[in-house]
């Protein structure tokens, strides 16, 4: 694990820890004693900034914030959504300066590492904030530490799977949901031909690689061995992969970096057969024509490569406070309200999140046949290597993937592309596996 940073970084944790340990207002080192002690007296201003979904969950998480509002009358919640692809180098630059950052964060469990790597977060362990840790699920508290600490409350978990629709299986003959890529391009010529719809939907985001590269018992690196991995001849089989679904014709060409929405648009109105998305999804899909009938909608795990093995990843989000905030003691309070079980309920069957805590998934909550689906595909669920730079190794396989994706670039010299750039930026300590 690299950890070394660059002098910009280092530059802004000085920055950093000039402004968290000057305007303490209060919270500055804060272990969270008056608000485990008295938290009734907490009073100041808490801004959160929120990178769930603007239209269809964050809705609910603005109700949360009303409540907490009301039990904690002294506490305002100043909350910003912000956009989620934009979230993580927007958190970066005002934490690096320590102008304009949020007390709390809803950061993705593959950012973490990163931000506490360099000083960005608050270590959590032991306060008012990491609540009864033994109720969490172990792979999201994971997710949300980094060498030896806690940096993050997970808040909600997720996997992607295999979504479908019944009555177009139904026409089509398809008697059962597809267990390997071939099938699934099988599957997705019976239904252009018996039913008049499009396969199966492939979002050119570079998260939805993973099950490519797990189904050839790849990944992006290998943490342990220090070896980057993206173009290795597995890798590049299940890249190759997810290729000739486009090329045959099972997959529609996905239009760029947003061509996934049209897909969803054309998944949940009948006009495509299969996704490969995650729970978050569904609220949304509910909503189309093709699933007025929520029975409509099957969920079944990815499938699985040339090697037999199916994986997904396990995502999710944490909420991370601010080294620099200046009231710790609200934002711990608004932090654990935020991820405790009654509300991780509440959002689960308001939009079908799944919960990071064991005693949230009552029998109502897994009564829902959707929630029940992931809730056991998270028992066999890929987890993401806990370097600092995993959210970074993302955003630059993103632009090779939807290039390879979209065939204007060839696999191996996208692959080959990925893997020098981060030998050279993000990963400079790691070899290139061949």
């Amino acid at each position: 694990m690299r950890r070394g940073i660059s002098v910009a970084a280092v530059v802004g944790v000085l920055a950093l820890t000039a402004t968290a340990c000057g305007g303490d207002g209060g919270g500055g080192g804060s272990d969270g004693s008056k608000a485990a002690k008295d938290p009734g007296s907490v009073s100041g201003t808490v801004t959160w900034w929120d990178t769930s979904d603007a239209t269809n969950e964050a809705p609910a998480f603005k109700k949360l914030v009303k409540d907490f509002e009301a039990k904690y009358p002294k506490i305002k919640v100043d909350y910003v959504n912000v956009p989620f692809d934009q979230a993580q180098q927007k958190f970066k630059t005002a934490a690096s300066t320590g102008k304009g950052a949020p007390d709390v964060l809803r950061s993705d469990v593959g950012w973490t590492p990163g931000f506490a790597q360099l000083g960005y977060l608050k270590d959590l362990t032991g306060t008012p904030a990491l609540d009864k840790t033994d109720d969490f699920l172990e792979g999201p508290l994971k997710n949300a530490a980094y060498e030896g600490k806690t940096y993050g409350v997970p808040q909600v978990t997720d996997t992607l799977g295999l979504l479908y629709n019944k009555d177009l299986f139904k026409k089509a003959g398809v008697d059962k949901p597809p267990a390997t890529w071939q099938e699934v391009k099988d599957a997705a010529k019976k239904v252009k031909e018996k039913a008049g719809a499009d396969g199966i939907g492939l979002s050119p985001d570079s998260y939805y690689s993973l099950p490519f590269l797990y189904g050839e018992k790849s990944d992006m690196v290998d943490a342990a061995a220090k070896k980057i991995t993206i173009s290795d001849a597995a890798s590049r089989k299940g890249i190759e992969t997810a290729v000739d679904l486009v090329k045959s014709g099972a997959a529609p060409k996905p239009a760029g970096t947003d061509g996934y929405n049209a897909l969803k648009t054309d998944f949940k109105n009948g006009k495509l057969a299969m996704l490969i998305d995650g729970p978050w999804a569904t609220k949304e899909l509910f909503g189309g024509e093709a699933f007025k009938n929520k029975d409509n909608l099957g969920i079944a795990a990815v499938p699985a490569g040339s090697t037999g093995v199916a994986g997904a990843p396990v995502g999710g989000h944490n909420l991370v406070v601010y080294a620099g905030s200046g009231n710790f003691d609200a934002s711990y309070l608004f932090t654990r309200f935020m991820t405790d079980a009654e509300h991780q309920t509440e959002i689960s069957k308001s939009i079908g999140l799944l919960p990071t805590r064991k005693s949230a998934y009552t029998p109502e909550v897994l009564a829902d046949p959707v929630r029940k689906s992931f809730h056991e595909a998270l028992a066999t669920a890929h987890p993401r290597p806990p370097i600092p730079q995993g959210g970074d190794l993302f955003t630059v396989w993103l632009q090779h993937y939807t290039r390879i994706l979209t065939l204007k670039e060839e696999p191996q010299a996208g692959l080959d592309a990925t893997a020098k750039e981060w030998k050279s930026a993000l990963l400079k300590d790691y070899a290139v596996q061949e």
